[in-house]
């Protein structure tokens, strides 16, 4: 016998004292046993392994063996207990000899009365056919005869479980191999619930043998199986919340999309921790607006934003419904506090009929409601609900509800911060976009955006001297607020070189020196700023038709060549040498190539998305543009349609231009005697067409003084040939070509000069006017607008 005890146990069947020689025969370290019951000290040395064998590869003090083993080994020695001083015993080892089979069974039946009148362990003992023999119950009244009472009944019908036929396969598993199953969880009804209710109960189970086989005689007889019965429902709760708190972090708040953010919330509640969720936001977080301090007004409605359950829901994901006064959705909203409301006798059905008929429809019996605030502003509700026989909600709910609706509150308000920012760019890059013009003669144009994304997208279409027309796409790598001020930068630069009448290749030039500029003041921004971390990067390409002449100039800054769609059908790409992108310091002199169109051909420009459909000889980009003589916005549908829905192409843009020959009755073009009869030669032709275009009057006046100022310039400080035109078109063009390249310029004429006022007197009279160079000379334009009643 040892000198010391294995352990010593309380008056509840629990480890209170773990000695060096109980480790060694039961296996758990002292920090490790401490707390246990004995109970489950007996089950776990009953599944002990013998002695390791020389060359075993698990580690020592390994206690795991395989499923159905048989223990050898020290499992023959056995315990004597002793009473202590107060409630408490000590477990003695004996050496299998020295107290003899009779003390052996002493001992045996002591720890079995200590088991039945003082553990807190429901200890059940079956005969082999799963009746019961003898029940502990430390619950029951000490007066009661609860084992009279049950002897002799099946074990299915002692404990409520919802499943008996799973728990006896379990124990006559247990019967059958010999192998002690140890707390084996099974639900069982509790009585006397709101909803019913259901509890978990962890069952362990040991078969009841007469000795072991080992002395003569003892032929090993199955005598029946004792079974502890433990109630863990609590343990079982507390994980249950445990593992929804946990799937609310994993998943939630992984997405900017208020509505996305909503429903990975009530998923990753429903099933497993309500029966159904609702997630309901305020209407005008879903738009990006900042919401107002809590409480929140009557006033303020609520759009049902998520819905999960295994009943329809009676209101449909997007109804939009104000709180009514004297519910706890509306109380919930006033305090901001969690709460569990039971749902048998609702006393504020009057206040909101239509939701307590919704809710009786569903079966529900509890009702968990959590606000969704941040920083005590109120973004949402809640409401979990469970139903049927499901556990109902306690108070320990209420914390767990309060850390998961403050993590999903966390993720809305990110999201809503971001549907803000995008709802402020998209605002600011469709204000860039070019506004309706009027109709030219000449071209035709129309725009796509396909929807969804946010591509940093720009396009224009420039009213130029000349009836001529600009085409342009540009596109910018950032997104949201800074994508939107690069595009502005770099939108209005175009518009200001186009004002100057610059070849495409020299427009391009100088917009690679702005975005130079601008590159180098994001480089000069403090450091903490985050525009400095992002480099300007951006494409651009720029086409001019000339209506007159039917070419296309076009020239590329990273940007891909346009496409062209001939009226028969037939499509080829530019073959434009494209140049570095802008912002970067790549530099390189970036060519023109001016193509001939023929009439009703189409001018394709796209974003860098499209650049593989554009290029394919047989993609659905070309087969969706031809024939080209529909209308425009017949074609913009058809690209829309043809093209596949994907990730890479949302957002993307095209500018379509169908361009035609300036018609024969919109303009009329001289070469004027290069002499003093010019200007006279000048007058008397201008006002012929301007009758004939009934434009007369005070704009016949007007047109024909500053044809008389350019030509006498013209054949002054000029050199010929000397050309006039008119052109009809959007106002009135007047446009003189010598072969001068000498520049003319705007000067103060004295009280006493007889010349100097020839440009001052046509800038007072026109609207625009300007000087267009060109390798065979110039031309000076001026532009006036048509009075409303001679349009």
């Amino acid at each position: 016998m040892a000198d010391a005890p294995l352990m010593v146990v309380d008056g509840a069947g629990v480890v209170t004292g773990w000695s060096r020689a109980a480790e060694r025969r039961f296996g758990p370290a002292t920090a490790d046993a401490l707390g246990m019951r004995v109970m489950d000290v007996l089950a776990r040395d009953s599944r002990r392994a013998g002695p390791r064998a020389a060359g075993d590869p698990r580690r020592a003090g390994d206690t795991r063996r395989p499923y159905g083993s048989r223990r050898t080994g020290p499992a023959d020695a056995g315990l004597r207990l002793e009473p202590l001083g107060g409630n408490g015993w000590a477990v003695w080892a004996t050496d299998g000899n020295g107290g003899g089979p009779g003390r052996d069974d002493a001992i045996g039946a002591a720890l079995l009365d200590v088991m039945f009148t003082q553990a807190r362990v429901r200890v059940h003992v079956l005969d082999p056919e799963l009746r019961l023999l003898r029940i502990s119950d430390p619950s029951a009244d000490p007066g009661t005869d609860e084992s009279g009472r049950l002897r002799g009944r099946p074990f299915r019908e002692v404990c409520a479980f919802e499943e008996p036929e799973r728990v006896e396969s379990f124990i006559r598993e247990v019967l059958h191999t010999g192998v002690p199953g140890v707390e084996r969880p099974f639900r069982a009804r509790r009585e006397g619930v709101p909803g019913g209710g259901r509890r978990t109960l962890a069952v362990t189970a040991f078969r009841l043998q007469r000795g072991n086989g080992a002395r003569p005689g003892d032929e090993g007889e199955v005598l029946g199986a004792a079974v502890s019965v433990v109630d863990v429902s609590e343990q079982v709760r507390r994980l249950v919340r445990d593992t929804a708190l946990d799937a609310v972090r994993d998943s939630v708040g992984r997405t900017l999309d208020v509505d996305a953010t909503c429903r990975d919330l009530v998923d990753a509640l429903v099933p497993g921790y309500a029966d159904v969720g609702v997630v309901e936001v305020v209407d005008a977080v879903l738009r990006g607006e900042t919401p107002e301090p809590g409480p929140l007004g009557l006033e303020v409605p609520l759009r049902r934003a998520a819905y999960g359950g295994r009943n329809p829901a009676a209101h449909p994901v997007g109804d939009t419904r104000p709180v009514l006064p004297g519910t706890p959705y509306h109380r919930a909203l006033s305090d901001l506090k969690v709460r569990v409301i039971p749902l048998e006798d609702a006393p504020w059905a009057d206040a909101d009929a239509a939701r307590v008929g919704s809710i009786r429809n569903i079966g529900a019996h509890t009702l968990l409601v959590a606000p969704l605030t941040v920083h005590g502003a109120v973004l949402g509700l809640v409401s979990l609900y469970r139903c049927g026989d499901s556990e109902p909600f306690d108070e320990q709910d209420v914390p767990v509800a309060a850390a998961m609706a403050s993590r999903a509150a966390l993720g809305i308000d990110n999201a809503r911060r971001y549907v803000h920012e995008f709802t402020i760019a998209s605002a600011l890059q469709r204000r860039l976009l070019p506004q309706p013009t009027a109709p030219q003669p000449a071209v035709e144009t129309d725009h796509l955006v396909l929807p969804g994304g946010d591509g940093g997208h720009w396009f224009d279409t420039i009213a130029l001297s000349g009836a001529r027309t600009a085409l342009v796409l540009g596109e910018v790598s950032e997104r949201g607020i800074h994508a939107a001020t690069t595009m502005g930068q770099l939108r209005t630069v175009v518009h200001a070189l186009a004002a100057l009448d610059l070849e495409p290749d020299e427009l391009i030039a100088r917009l690679y020196d702005t975005a130079a500029r601008l590159a180098g003041e994001r480089a000069q921004l403090p450091p903490n700023d985050p525009l400095r971390q992002e480099p300007l990067a951006a494409t651009c390409a720029y086409a001019v038709y000339d209506p007159f002449t039917e070419t296309c100039t076009v020239a590329s800054a990273g940007h891909p060549a346009p496409l062209v769609v001939e009226p028969d059908g037939a499509a080829y790409v530019v073959g434009l040498s494209v140049g570095p992108p802008l912002g970067t310091t790549d530099r390189a002199p970036v060519a023109a190539v001016a193509l001939p169109l023929r009439e009703g051909s189409l001018v394709v420009l796209h974003s860098n998305a499209l650049r593989g459909h554009a290029q394919s000889s047989s993609g659905a980009l070309r087969q969706a543009l031809a024939p080209t003589d529909r209308p425009m916005g017949e074609l913009c549908e058809a690209v829309a349609r043809a093209l596949p829905d994907g990730a890479d192409l949302r957002g993307a843009a095209l500018l379509l231009a169908r361009t035609h020959a300036m018609p024969r009755d919109r303009y009329a073009a001289w070469e004027l005697p290069y002499d003093r009869s010019a200007p006279a030669t000048a007058r008397r032709l201008a006002h012929k067409t301007l009758a004939d275009w009934h434009l007369e009057g005070d704009t016949g006046d007007a047109t024909e003084l500053i044809v008389s100022e350019l030509v006498t310039n013209a054949v002054r400080y000029g050199s010929p040939p000397v050309e006039l035109r008119l052109i009809l078109d959007r106002g009135l063009t007047c446009e003189i070509r010598d072969g001068s390249t000498t520049a003319p310029y705007m000067k103060y004429a004295g009280a006493v000069d007889e010349g100097g006022r020839g440009l001052f007197i046509m800038s007072q009279l026109a609207s625009l006017w300007g000087t267009r160079y060109a390798p065979e000379g110039k031309t000076v334009w001026s532009e006036q607008t048509i009075p409303g009643d001679q349009a």
